[in-house]
Order: structure tokens, then sequence, then C-alpha cells
């Protein structure tokens, strides 16, 4: 049976509403199973040969993935999250302070390390410290999950759409880190001035809190001193040029090679539902253009020649928040690849996907996670109380990005 667009088209849509509300009504479900049931149905009706499937699959981004995985579950074993949260604990005395040092800190650790695993060790810790010095936690939650979307902006391995636009589109690590820098950088300013603005009463400038009595948790300095020396020379490896996947694989394979823990302690860290929802996901749109879905509805050429900076990013936000970042992504490739200039386009794809992360609490992974570790304590970090900063962080950060990027480019 050939494929036929519009059959193909049908159960995309519809597995990536799913996607985008996060489960099928009726059945049990989440964005994984969703995925895969889509999946599944292209394979049912013919629109994807089951043996065709490895071919849909982007190995070089499992890989990374999977390899980044196991790099932060070292970190987190090793009790990394935890020392960075004490140094920030120790580091700042004014709510105003403490603010900015866990923006940058957030920041700088999403560009270097996925920043939902950011989310998901620094939420808890936070809650906790907020607890003891009796401070509302909203805002600094805020924080951390604008902070965490924001800072992964400036590397490939920040976050996950960034990882698929570095494997797709071949521009060199330090080449990608050296252009979107400023947009991270500018963007952690727009978090610590939007919060502040709009939450006074947290920050005003004379108010002061002591940090000195927080409890120190112990740390496996062993395990700590080997994950940072590894990821310091992953990090060397990126700069040099040497492809991330295959770097990110050595460097993982090499923290695999422990006598000091058990091999499972790791894997139980590793998001596999994850992998198992881009594996699903990369053969449901990839069965968009092998049908000849993009070449029958979407005037590739005529996009590629209209497309500019702004509305690129605006076409790019609206596709993240209607279906999320990861999704936007790969059906924006084949535009992407069409441009006079791809490398523009794809540091724009880039920027305009994560930002647009910050827009709602539904528009990314790092927010969910901040929000549902935030219910575990009780404290409701509801849909409204996020987007009244979201909105404005987001849309100003978007602005910093079109500007930043049509002036150098």
């Amino acid at each position: 049976m050939s494929p036929n667009p519009w059959t193909t088209l049908v159960i995309v849509v519809l597995t990536l509403i799913g996607v985008a509300a996060g489960r099928f009504p009726v059945i049990r479900s989440n964005r994984t199973t969703v995925a895969l049931i889509g999946m599944a149905l292209l394979v049912a009706v013919g629109q994807v040969p089951f043996d065709a499937i490895p071919d849909y699959l982007d190995f070089d981004t499992l890989v990374l993935l999977f390899s980044m995985m196991i790099l932060n579950a070292n970190l987190k074993l090793a009790g990394f999250f935890d020392l960075a949260g004490q140094s920030l604990a120790r580091m700042a005395r004014t709510p105003r302070a403490f603010l900015a040092v866990e923006i940058v800190l957030v920041g700088v650790l999403s560009a270097l390390l996925l920043n939902d695993t950011v989310c998901l060790m620094f939420a808890p810790l936070l809650l906790s410290l907020m607890d003891a010095l009796k401070r509302n936690p909203i805002p600094y939650l805020i924080a951390l999950a604008t902070a965490a979307n924001v800072g992964s902006v400036a590397t490939f391995t920040g976050n996950p759409q960034n990882m698929i636009i570095g494997v797709a589109s071949g521009i060199p690590y330090l080449e990608f880190t050296a252009a979107l820098l400023p947009v991270a950088a500018l963007g952690l300013g727009v978090i610590w001035l939007v919060l502040v603005r709009m939450y006074r009463y947290e920050f005003l400038p004379d108010q002061r809190f002591e940090l000195s009595e927080i409890a120190e948790k112990p740390v496996n300095r062993p395990l700590l001193i080997k994950s940072l020396s590894i990821t310091a020379g992953l990090v060397v490896a990126f700069l040099a040029g040497v492809p991330v996947a295959a770097a990110a694989f050595l460097a993982a394979s090499l923290l695999l090679a422990t006598r000091r823990h058990k091999p499972q302690q790791v894997f139980a860290e590793i998001d596999w539902s994850l992998l198992v929802f881009f594996s699903a996901l990369f053969v449901v749109t990839g069965s968009l253009e092998t049908s000849g879905v993009t070449r029958a509805l979407i005037p590739l050429d005529d996009l590629a020649r209209q497309a500019d900076t702004l509305n690129l990013t605006l076409l790019t936000a609206a596709l993240s928040n209607l279906i999320s970042n990861v999704p936007a992504v790969m059906l924006l490739r084949p535009v992407v690849v069409n441009l006079a200039d791809p490398r523009v386009g794809w540091l724009t794809v880039a920027a305009a996907s994560t930002l647009a992360g910050n827009l709602t609490l539904l528009g990314s992974v790092a927010n969910l996670l901040v929000a549902e570790t935030a219910a575990l304590w009780r404290v409701d970090l509801s849909f409204w109380e996020y987007f009244k900063p979201g909105f404005l962080i987001t849309l100003v950060t978007l602005a910093v990005s079109v500007v930043y990027l049509t002036m150098v480019f």
C-alpha cells in the first residue's frame, strides 16, 4: 500500500494534538504513549513500513540525549546538585542577590546539562530553602523554570530541541554557542528584572536573610571529581569540534566504567520514556515528508523565500506553544533546509523554540517538572500565577532575540 498524504496528515495531526494535550481522551495515556500509538497507526495503515522504522530515527540525537542522561545521573549520585544549592545559599544574603545568583547558576548549568534535569534536581532544594527561610517560594520557582529554559538556549546540550538542531544543522558547537550566548545572557537579565518588578514585596531593597544555618548534605567526592573531570573534558571536546554525539557517548562510557557504584543506580535515573517518546516522534513527523504531505500542502520554496528572522521566530513560537517545541522543530526542519541561509534559520529556530517555552506552564517539560514538584510540597504554582511573569519574559526575550539576530546576522 503506497502512502496517502491525507491519511498520514490526519494521523499526524491527531497525534500532535494528543502530544500537546499530554494525553488522549478516554484511555490512560501520556505523551510517550500518544506518540507510540500514532506511530503504530501509521504502520497499521501502511503509511510507514515497519521494516523502515530505523530509517526515520535520528541516531545521533538519541545517542546524545542518552549520553547526557548518564552524565546527569552521575552528577546527581555524586551530590553535585546539592553542593551547588549549598553554594547558592552561602553566596546570597538578600532576596534580590539570592534571585540573581539562582538565575545565573541555573542558567549556566542548564547550558551545560539538560535543563529538565536541572529543574528536577533544584526544585526540591529550593523549596526546602524557602521553607526554612519562611519566604514565598513562587517567584524563585518561576525563576528556576524560566532561567533553565533561557540558559539552555546557549548550547546544543541544553535542551532536547537544540540537540536535534545541533545534529541536523552541522553548526560547530563553539560557533553555535558564540552566536546564541548573548541571547541567553540578556534573557537571564530580563528574568531578574521582571520578577523583581512583579514581586516587589518579596524583593524590597532593604530586606535581608541569613542562610548560614542551612544544613549541608554529604557529597561523594571521588565520584564528584571523576564526573566533573569528564564533564570538563567533554566541554573541551565540544569546543575542539569533536562531533557532539560521539564526544558525549565516549564521556558517558567513561563514567560507566566504575567500581564504586552499581550500574543499576545510574540506569534508574535515566528517563527511558523520554527516549521512547523521541524515537516515536521522529517516525511520526518524518512520515509527513516520506508520504508527500510537506510537498503537497506546504509551499516550502515560497515559505523559505519569504522567511526572515522575525516571521520565522513568530512561526516557531506559535508552533512551539501549539504542539510543544520538540515537534515544532521537527516539523520546521524542511523549511529551514530550504532557506537561503540555513545557518541563521537554525539559530532563529533554536532561540525561538526554547524561549517560547516560557510563555505558559505547559510550554516546556521544565516548567511542568517545577510545578509538579511544588505540588508535592503543597505549593500551588498555578497556570495564571506562572503566566503573568511568563508572558512578559517570553515577549521581551523573543524581541531581544529577533533584534540581536537581525543586527548580527
